[in-house]
């Protein structure tokens, strides 16, 4: 899957599954299956925030993802990453990155875009990154928690492969309309507090270079330290 959802993301017309994140009680997601993703990866760069081909919007988010991030070389573990932009302007600060997307071509994307640079890209589950015993500076996610049925235990999960000390970058949000989607940014907090020694939310709707339009709904990142020891 990729991190990221489409730019107002909207329920497909495939079989759905609950995310009692996503409103009061049940709300209709999309099944974030292998083919919707491997169709999407063709046309996935399209979108501003996607494809980053506009240097404002590049600009802007290479500018966010600096201050996420910590000083360079980290290793940095990017879960759905979709084409790999986000990984790309990780690797140009001197990150080594590796990438998990469960699209093939997206992958073949990302490998392309980064050639070159230290960083690898596996075919995969972001949910559950086969990474061995490996350990990582950062997770980096865009826009993947809303499309999973239990984010609770993605974030345990995620926050294993942490080294002590280590963070979550977390770009997230809640969109719609009629049928709203998503995780406000309240909730995932909750969730993810247990697991930090410092948590931040920074809002991101507000920044509409970085999204090459304005928006009116909720968008943000949340950064989240681990503690120095594990617990």
């Amino acid at each position: 899957m990729s991190t990221d959802a489409p730019a107002d993301p909207a329920p497909q017309p495939s079989a759905e599954l609950p995310n009692p994140l996503a409103g009061q009680g049940e709300s209709a997601l999309p099944t974030a299956d292998a083919a919707y993703w491997e169709g999407a990866a063709a046309s996935f760069d399209d979108e501003p925030d996607h494809g980053l081909r506009d240097p404002a919007v590049r600009s802007a988010w290479a500018a966010r993802l600096r201050s996420w991030l910590p000083s360079a070389p980290a290793t940095v573990l990017d879960l759905g990453c979709g084409t790999g932009s986000l990984a790309l302007l990780a690797a140009e600060q001197g990150h080594r990155v590796t990438g998990v997307d469960r699209s093939p071509r997206m992958i073949a994307q990302a490998r392309g875009k980064l050639a070159g640079h230290d960083a690898a890209f596996l075919v995969g589950d972001a949910a559950e990154p086969a990474v061995g015993e490996r350990r990582f500076d950062v997770v980096l996610v865009r826009h993947l928690l809303w499309a999973l049925p239990d984010p609770s235990a993605a974030l345990c999960r995620w926050a294993g492969l942490l080294a002590p000390g280590g963070r979550l970058v977390l770009v997230e949000g809640r969109w719609g309309e009629a049928a709203q989607i998503g995780i406000p940014a309240g909730e995932l907090t909750a969730l993810v507090e247990p697991l930090a020694a410092h948590t931040r939310v920074e809002d991101l709707s507000h920044d509409p270079v970085l999204w090459g339009k304005e928006v009116a709904d909720e968008r943000y990142a949340l950064i989240a330290e681990l503690p120095r020891r594990h617990r």
